[in-house]
């Protein structure tokens, strides 16, 4: 005869018994040396094989013990891969007759433990004992190497293997370890591309249940971690904790061959791939690799021709509604982020971000081949390309090759001639955005960039780049020719290329002088020919320079009464009437420059 309860059948009445036992929470099997108690004898008896030191029975393949049997029988199973309990819905075969019952309240949806604090049922005692551990905070397994604490005992195994480097789990496919059975699961879905828990609001998939679940929280806006000093929410514990780590300056993962700490694991591991060059998240259209999935996404958006957000104000199109923010906010003029030293503003995030590591004079991206830093990663992965030669834009029709996809753009505008940025206050035209906004700072007269030591301004930041080295006294180009020096390469090169150089032109001309005079002296031409040609003023006299002065000079009357002699006289010696000789041409030029260096 069958025993009916709660929809339920038993063949016999201890069985119900035992059942009722879990609702009532009655435990009548005490254990004598601990006080632990227990529903049915069964559960006494495991029990107090952990006081049994005795384990007769005795594994021939691993040499493991057991002190009963039974137990015996069942860890035998484990090498022989005998599951003997089949379940008669899903096929699904198990060693255990426990683990088939177990099993088979996923069918049934039978949750019989559950939690009086949240609701929360269970199919398992077990689940629901380690469940309260996260309402009461009890971590009773320690590890004795760094002392955090654990609710599972096999949480405290896995987090052992982080000390002694041991990861038994290995992918047949990349060869890859792990240090749970799990994280080689979840981790395998990678090879499969398989991810069985799918959103009910978007049809977006994922691997793992843990992380469909902060994704659900996306759609509702919950965050239930907080910050306890800033008030900042988040979706998972592990966000929490790793922003946490901001405030008080943690960086448990250090890289081994660099130094460099982080706040969490996947930063290390992806900064790891720095120093090996791996990269395994490779594109299927254009053969690119990338170190990270999101680099890969972001790529992948180029070569997609649809893109879901569209510009209401002039139809340009963006893969992401962030990024069609803020490019709206181009339209409107917003600047909604502003920095709390200058009070200068900027339409997205990352730009603040960048802006502030000018005045904290942060550049925490450094070249591990050169030493030199940069604000941003980006910066830093363009400066590597100057070490490995690679050039990675280029240009179809000439070849030419580019570090940087702005260069290539330009270079395209040289080919097609194409002025896409007009001043709108001349409307002069320009290749480039940037030498757009350098033009049009000679229309604002506008000085935005100030020296914090002397207070002197300037339009271009590189002109206050080059004042600094000015305060630092650093000699940074000077002249070989006359020893003056200068704090810019523009200063420098236009000094070089024009007769600024005084020094070094009028040692060359003088000399340029002598030889002229050698060759003249060896001549046919008599001096009276060169005296007729000349006429009163020799022009290798001082009076014939003092006359060139003269005439250099503006007039007490002004510069436009000079009579006709007079202006005959002054010219002379630069405006021969009859030149008789190509020589003795040069010789006056040659004066008339050394003249003109002299003033």
């Amino acid at each position: 005869m069958s025993v009916t309860s709660v929809g339920r059948v038993w063949p016999q009445r201890s069985g119900l018994e035992e059942h009722l036992r879990i609702h009532t929470g009655e435990k009548p099997f005490k254990c004598d040396q601990c006080g632990r108690a227990f529903t049915i004898a069964q559960g006494l008896k495991r029990h107090e094989c952990i006081y049994n030191t005795e384990r007769p029975y005795i594994c021939d393949q691993c040499g493991k013990a057991f002190p009963l049997e039974v137990k015996l029988k069942r860890h035998q199973r484990i090498h022989t891969g005998e599951r003997p309990y089949d379940c008669n819905q899903c096929g699904k075969k198990y060693p255990t007759s426990r683990d088939l019952q177990l099993h088979q309240r996923i069918h049934t949806g039978q949750k019989p433990f559950s939690c009086v604090q949240c609701g929360k049922a269970f199919t398992q005692r077990t689940g629901l004992t380690l469940h309260l551990r996260r309402h009461t905070g009890e971590k009773p397994y320690d590890c004795h190497l760094c002392g955090r604490g654990f609710a599972r005992s096999d949480g405290l195994q896995i987090h052992l293997r982080t000390h002694t480097g041991e990861k038994p789990y290995n992918c047949i496919q990349c060869s890859k370890s792990f240090t749970s059975k799990s994280a080689l699961r979840v981790h395998q879905r990678i090879h499969t591309g398989k991810r069985p828990y799918n959103c009910d609001q978007c049809v977006k998939a994922f691997s793992t249940l843990t992380r469909l679940k902060y994704h659900q929280r996306n759609h509702t806006g919950e965050k239930p971690y907080d910050c306890d000093q800033c008030g900042k929410t988040f979706t998972s514990t592990s966000g929490l904790k790793h922003h946490q780590r901001i405030h008080t300056g943690e960086k448990p993962y250090d890289c081994i061959q660099c130094g460099k700490s982080f706040i969490c694991k996947s930063g290390l591991r992806v900064h790891q791939r720095s120093h090996t060059g791996e990269r395994p998240y490779k594109c299927d259209q254009c053969t690119k690799a990338f170190s990270t999935l999101t680099r890969l996404k972001y790529h992948q958006r180029i070569h997609a021709i649809k893109r879901l957000y569209n510009c209401d104000q002039c139809a340009k199109g963006f893969s992401t509604l962030i990024r069609l923010k803020y490019h709206q906010h181009n339209h409107t003029g917003e600047k909604p982020y502003v920095c709390i030293w200058c009070g200068k503003s900027f339409n997205c995030r990352n730009g603040l971000k960048y802006h502030q590591h000018i005045h904290t004079g942060e550049k925490p991206h450094d070249c591990i081949q050169c030493g030199k830093s940069f604000i941003c990663k980006s910066g830093l992965r363009v400066h590597q390309r100057s070490h490995t030669g690679e050039r990675p834009y280029s240009y179809d029709e000439c070849g030419k090759t580019f570090i940087r996809e702005e260069g290539l753009k330009n270079h395209q505008h040289t080919h097609s001639g194409e002025r896409l940025h007009i001043c709108g206050q001349c409307g002069k035209a320009f290749t480039r955005m940037n030498v757009l906004k350098q033009h049009q700072r000679t229309h604002s007269k506008k000085k935005t960039y100030t020296c914090d030591q002397c207070g002197k301004t300037f339009r271009l930041w590189n002109s206050l780049r080059s004042h600094h080295a000015v305060h630092q006294k650093k000699v940074m180009f000077p002249c070989d020719r006359c020893g003056k020096i200068f704090w810019s390469s523009s200063s420098y090169k236009c000094h070089r290329q024009t007769r600024r150089c005084r020094t070094f032109a009028q040692k060359k001309i003088t000399e340029q002088l002598s030889d002229r005079q050698t060759v003249d002296s060896q001549s046919q031409n008599t001096p009276e020919q060169l005296d007729s040609f000349q006429g009163p003023n020799r022009s290798r006299s001082p009076s014939a320079l003092s006359s060139h002065q003269h005439s250099c000079e503006p007039s007490p009357s002004g510069p436009n009464r000079t009579s006709a002699s007079d202006e005959k006289k002054n010219h002379s010696v630069s405006e021969p009437v009859a030149p008789t000789s190509e020589q003795n041409i040069r010789l006056q030029n040659l004066q008339i420059r050394l003249h003109r260096i002299q003033m």
